[in-house]
């Protein structure tokens, strides 16, 4: 599990290399934004979330694989990570 990147990822990049590329300036994980967003856009009021597969379990997809060892525990923690990217989202929508 160690070589699962919480930032940095591939599609991390390839986003923020597109946006760059168009212009925007940014900030990156900024934690004064609900639930700390990979890219920020402060003065926007905008944020993106880049949810990757294997931490939020996409349905349907590939790598939303769950381990086979403590499945259980991965289970929790993946529902955790669902709820609270559901917490997340509606916070950013109240708040912007």
């Amino acid at each position: 599990m160690g070589r699962i990147k919480r930032a940095n990822t591939k599609p991390e990049l390839i986003v923020r290399s597109i946006l760059h590329r168009l212009g925007y300036r940014f900030r990156l994980q900024w934690k004064p934004a609900p639930g700390r967003p990979d890219v920020a856009f402060p003065r926007r009021r905008k944020a993106i979330f880049i949810h990757g597969c294997f931490w939020h379990q996409h349905p349907g997809c590939r790598l939303a694989h769950i381990p086979a060892t403590r499945r259980d525990f991965w289970q929790a923690k993946f529902d955790r990570n669902h709820a609270r990217d559901v917490r997340d989202l509606d916070r950013c929508r109240v708040e912007g």
